[in-house]
Parts: C-alpha cells; structure tokens; sequence
C-alpha cells in the first residue's frame, strides 16, 4: 500500500516536472518536433510522454531558459528616468527664475508708481491695475474729495515739476 502511494506521487511528480519544462522551454530549442506537440504529447501519454520529452525533445548542453527582463531594477539605472528627473529640475529652476523676475519687476513697478515717475502711458492701467482708464486712482469717494494732488495722480506731479 505505501509503496503504491510512493509510486502514484513519483509518477505525478515526474509528470508534473516534465509538463512544467515542456512549458518553459524556449521553442526554438526543442528538439524531434515543435513545442505544441511536446505538449500534446505529454498530456495525452503522460509518462511515456514525459520520458519522451526528457530523453529526446528536451535541449541539451544548455541550462534552462531563464527569461531576462529588459527593465533595469532600480530607477537610477533607467536612463529615462534620469532624463526625465533632469528635465523636471531645469523646468523648476526655469520657473522658479521666472518667478523671480516677475517679481522683481513688480517690485521695479510699485517703487516706480511711488515715486511719481511711470513707464507707462496716460490712461493705461499699471501692473496691480488700479488705475482706470482716466489715470487718477480708483479708490473711496474720500481720496477723490480731497482732491489730484492727494491721490498720487503722476500727470499731475509731471505738469508740476516742468511748470
């Protein structure tokens, strides 16, 4: 009785091994006949089949096909990854750069308006677009109560300072 169980797990052990082999061999290197055959084979006679496969169908000289995977295995090993992480910084220091001149630029704008003296022309609104399309300031009815020469107006210190 127990060398029947023996025997029934060394036969399915052996077929088992040889169906699996059958499936991962590479089927240029088959030999005797094409790879779906060695197939057929061993699942129609399977362990005649298996024998079969083993003893002739099976390659010689040559280890087991082991697949070779065209990924690298870390990140830093992927040259496109390294590319893109490349661009992606020169993009962010591009930006930052850029950032940084639009603010020194409106830094440049507000101490321009400060001091009286524009780039701008009459009635065209500065870089914060406060001014409306009359030149004088948008601000509450008191600032306009009190008057051109209290709201900062630049045409009015300009005809000032040539009188």
């Amino acid at each position: 009785m127990l060398f029947r169980v023996v025997l029934a797990v060394a036969v399915l052990a052996i077929y088992v091994y040889g169906l699996v082999d059958v499936i991962r061999t590479d089927g240029r290197l088959t030999r005797g006949i094409s790879k779906p055959a060695w197939i057929v084979v061993v699942i129609v006679l399977p362990l005649i089949g298996t024998i079969l496969w083993l003893l002739i169908g099976r390659p010689r000289g040559t280890p087991p096909v082991r697949q070779n995977y065209s990924h690298p295995t870390s990140p830093d090993d992927d040259p496109d990854f390294l590319r893109n992480l490349e661009l992606r910084r020169r993009n962010l220091a591009e930006s930052a750069r850029l950032k940084k001149l639009k603010d020194e630029l409106e830094a440049k704008a507000t101490t321009a308006e400060g001091t009286g003296s524009t780039t701008t022309g009459a009635g065209s609104s500065g870089p914060a677009g406060t001014r409306g399309s009359t030149g004088k300031g948008s601000g509450t009815g008191a600032d306009e109560a009190a008057g051109d020469a209290s709201s900062g107006d630049a045409d009015t210190h300009d005809t000032d300072d040539r009188k």
